[in-house]
């Protein structure tokens, strides 16, 4: 089934030719009508398929208002675009179209050659807003950055949250900036030449605000999830449901501009129906992409291990344009020593990450002892970048009790070791605020809920989960205002000599990436690794036509000679341990082999 992608056709629109037009699904209801906040009341009529509308002529925008369900409370609408007053007050009509968007020559980058950063609004700056991210665009391209990822900003209840717990998909969040600011934030990273990848949430809403039930079937006791009962994309009254997720979809694509979107947990989505609801999302942005001519990406956080989710449809798949993949990042976390404790405990230091260079999925049929079964499927036919690879993100910092990052828990010169390793990968590599500079502040998990009893659910639930861990400390409380503001950055970290160091690895490790086409092109056939597990070290090797590359890994605390055997001359292209970058020991050097300094990382080149 296809829908509209030229324009909105859920929710409040306002039109320069049609007027207002409103259109809200409530298939089950007798009556729905919309109550503007001063009290005027406009009749809505139902259509076959249950939903209701009607045509206001004069301009409401800026006007507040609900739907009144049966004659009795009165609701937000399921499709606001702006909820100035929270999750459980009006809704404001809003007109998109306003946005005199200066981005016309913008063409979004080949994915192959996005380098990502993820970002959180509310704590990458001291004022946690959209405006404030764009005084920021000129340090992030300083920096080599070309693609911004962003997390959640669909409406949450209070104005601090991780994002994932939103209830209104297609409103941003007010205490941000709301819809205009985030269309002025995409519109100056496009000038400044940077992409934009917005994180979605389409598995599940959070529990506070959520009214989505008391208009129509938008969730299923068919299957269960983590979150409770499953969004209904295959049961009864489903194709309503799909429609409402693919029209949001496409209102981040066309009406804000975003480039690509990161769909959170797709195995969350359960649909057993002939046709996959990521497929359905891919045919439509390769429809809208048809109508703009601008490219759009579709990238999913799956935890299976499936290429399914990748695999175009005509061989089967669903059509996903890309994954994260969180097995990189626990083979590199044990690689430097990581307790290999909890899912980590499936993972062998060095030679995991090894095959994760080569072969993406770690546990690609293999059997998984912590899982207790056999897991995964082989993505050979993959390509490079289908894949995005990282050190840290904000489940990965934030699900620890503490949300320590890697700057607190390993040495300065593993650090730069997970920095080198993510950035020489076959991959789409992807930062976390703040570790380009080895910020120390954590990233803890945060919420602002209204609703008290659920506060202290949320409260006593992060206690018990860390119960076992507590030792001398306790899980910080998420409803208390300083584990928000301890999670922003310390943007003046950048003033001492060793953050400043570690920016400039960053910086010369994205620079050199870009520079040479043997290490951008992501060309999965033309990797190769070697294990030296007594010496804790690891070769990658990536070579093209001109050039072979090779990056030396030693995550031991010894110095390493790794025996090379080459008829051509290498030269050094890095060191981790410069003293550009801060170092402290002697940096590598090449006769008969390279010589590594404990716990560092270089990079040489033959040229062929």
């Amino acid at each position: 089934m296809k829908w509209q992608t030229d324009k909105r056709t859920l929710g409040v629109n306002v039109t320069a030719s049609e007027g207002t037009l409103v259109t809200v699904w409530a298939p089950l209801q007798e009556d729905v009508v919309i109550v503007l906040e001063d009290g005027t009341v406009r009749k809505l009529n139902r259509d076959k398929k249950g939903y209701w509308k009607t045509t206001l002529n004069e301009s409401l925008v800026g006007h507040k208002y609900k739907f009144r369900i049966n004659g009795e409370d009165t609701f937000p609408d399921p499709c606001s675009l702006y909820q100035p007053d929270g999750v459980h007050g009006y809704s404001e009509i809003t007109d998109l179209n306003e946005h005199q968007w200066q981005d016309t020559n913008w063409r979004n980058f080949p994915q192959e050659d996005y380098i990502l950063y993820e970002l959180h609004v509310g704590t990458f700056t001291p004022e946690g807003t959209f405006d404030a991210v764009i005084g920021k665009l000129d340090y992030l391209s300083d920096l080599g950055v070309n693609a911004i990822e962003v997390m959640p900003i669909a409406q949450f209840p209070g104005d601090r949250n991780w994002g994932y717990d939103g209830v209104f998909p297609y409103a941003v969040q007010h205490s941000y900036g709301g819809p205009k600011a985030f269309q002025r934030l995409v519109d100056a990273c496009h000038q400044k030449g940077i992409a934009v990848v917005l994180d979605v949430v389409y598995n599940h809403l959070g529990p506070e605000g959520n009214y989505l039930e008391t208009y129509a079937p938008y969730f299923t006791d068919k299957y269960h999830t983590p979150w409770g009962k499953a969004v209904n994309v295959d049961d009864a009254y489903s194709d309503e449901v799909r429609r409402y997720i693919v029209e949001n979809m496409l209102l981040w694509f066309r009406d804000f501009h975003v480039d690509a979107l990161r769909l959170d947990a797709v195995h969350a989505l359960k649909d057993l129906g002939a046709k996959h609801i990521l497929q359905s999302m891919r045919e439509h942005t390769d429809l809208l992409s048809s109508h703009t001519g601008r490219n759009y990406y579709l990238i999913g956080e799956c935890d299976l291990n499936d290429v399914r989710y990748i695999n175009e449809a005509k061989i089967g798949g669903y059509g996903l344009h890309g994954q994260w993949i969180d097995e990189f990042h626990h083979a590199l976390r044990v690689s430097v020593g990581e307790k290999r404790q909890g899912y980590y405990s499936d993972f062998e230091p060095i030679a995991h990450l090894a095959k994760s260079y080569v072969d993406a999925y770690v546990y690609d049929g293999l059997y998984s002892p912590h899982r207790k079964k056999t897991f995964g499927n082989k993505a050979s036919a993959a390509e490079g970048r289908q894949f995005v690879v990282f050190s840290q993100n904000h489940d990965q910092v934030g699900n620890r009790m503490l949300g320590e990052r890697s700057s607190v828990l390993y040495s300065f010169g593993l650090q730069k070791v997970m920095a080198t390793a993510v950035l020489a990968a076959p991959y789409l590599p992807m930062l976390f605020m703040g570790e380009e500079y080895g910020e120390t502040q954590p990233f803890q998990y945060f919420v602002s809920h209204t609703d008290a009893q659920l506060a202290e659910a949320v409260r006593k639930g992060r206690k018990e989960e860390f119960k076992d861990f507590h030792g001398e400390q306790e899980a910080p409380d998420p409803m208390d205002a300083s584990t928000f503001y301890r999670s922003k950055l310390n943007w003046n970290l950048l003033a001492g000599e060793h953050h400043y160091g570690m920016w400039r690895l960053y910086k010369t490790l994205i620079a050199l990436r870009k520079q040479h086409a043997a290490w951008h092109t992501l060309d999965r056939t033309r990797v190769e690794t070697v294990v030296l597990g007594p010496q804790q070290s690891l070769i990658l090797n990536r070579w093209d036509e001109n050039e072979s590359l090779f990056f030396f890994f030693n995550f031991g605390k010894q110095q390493q000679c790794i025996p090379v055997n080459n008829d051509y001359p290498m030269h050094k292209v890095l060191d981790t341990e410069s003293p550009l970058f801060m170092g402290t020991r002697e940096e590598s050097y090449y006769k008969d082999g390279i010589t590594l300094s404990p716990e560092s990382a270089a990079i040489y080149r033959i040229s062929l």
